[in-house]
Order: structure tokens, then C-alpha cells, then sequence
């Protein structure tokens, strides 16, 4: 992504140094969310995007639903985790920016 180019197309007002940001965000080993134990005697199964705003500091900021797995159950208990993981942020030149990535979040039963 150099020369200001991000995605193919240059970003307007920037100058030929910019850099854009590597949103090339990393999960540490986080635990997985907890299965709800009526989702388990149900057998629900989905997969949960959540749309996280990763701080400089790799912390959660904030955590919204972007697409429910169709059990609230799921969905709440893939927000709680989510909001206490921890990421290496993006990076632009080298330093930590705050950025938005999606999370997917899988509750799937075996056996």
C-alpha cells in the first residue's frame, strides 16, 4: 500500500508520503466465549461477526453486534468475551493506530 494508495484508489488530501494503515490486526490466545448452557440443551449453533474498534493499546473499545448468529444467547455471551480480548493493533509507519475490524465468533457443537 504505498504511495497513498489504499484499495486500488489514492486518498484524497494526502500527500505522496503518507502511509496508510496495515490493518493487518492480530488476536492474542483469548479465551472463547462461554457456551450458555440453554444453548447447549437447545444445540443453537451460529456464527457471531462483531465489529470491534481495537484501541492503540490492543484493548476493545467498543463492540457492536454487525451480524447475529439468530440466538440472542449466542450473541450476548460473544459480546462479553469479546469486549475482555485483547489484539495488536493496527500499525501506520510502524505505530499503533486505533482501527475497526470485524470478529467472527463461532458457536458450533461436536457430536
Amino acid at each position: 500500500m504505498a504511495d497513498g494508495v489504499a484499495g486500488g484508489r489514492r486518498e484524497e488530501g494526502r500527500n505522496e508520503d503518507y502511509v496508510g494503515p496495515d490493518f493487518n490486526v492480530s488476536y492474542f490466545s483469548n479465551p472463547e466465549p462461554e457456551y450458555p448452557s440453554l444453548s447447549l440443551r437447545l444445540r443453537e449453533q451460529g456464527l457471531v461477526k462483531l465489529r470491534v474498534h481495537v484501541t492503540v493499546e490492543g484493548r476493545a473499545g467498543e463492540v457492536a453486534l454487525h451480524t447475529s448468529s439468530g440466538f440472542e444467547r449466542l450473541d450476548k455471551a460473544a459480546l462479553d468475551a469479546v469486549r475482555r480480548w485483547k489484539f495488536r493493533p493496527a500499525r501506520r509507519a510502524g505505530t499503533p493506530v486505533a482501527g475497526w475490524v470485524l470478529v467472527p465468533v463461532r458457536f458450533e457443537l461436536h457430536g
